[in-house]
């Protein structure tokens, strides 16, 4: 349910309404959100841009991934054909 993996939403609208009556619009709709937006101006400051030593690492590490996944689903295919053929029986 997309209101219990929601962070600014804990729990079902149901409950939003049932907790408003009890404690008020403001801590139940507005002061998650402040929080939510809080965080997040919070992250975006704390990021930085990679310098270019940084980033030449995280694309040969990225590069290298895509390498290694390819060569492990080429010799998924390859050890595949020859026991589909197998089963099939050409």
């Amino acid at each position: 349910m997309f209101f219990s993996l929601c962070p600014a939403f804990p729990f079902p609208p149901t409950e939003i309404l049932r907790k408003m009556e009890k404690e008020g619009f403001n801590e139940v709709l507005i002061e998650p959100l402040k929080q939510f937006a809080k965080d997040s101006v919070h992250l975006v400051k704390k990021c930085t841009k990679p310098d270019r030593k940084e980033f030449t690492n995280i694309a040969r590490a990225t590069g290298v991934g895509f390498l290694i996944m390819g060569f492990i689903g080429f010799f998924v295919k390859l050890v595949h054909i020859p026991i589909n053929n197998i089963l099939v029986g050409n």
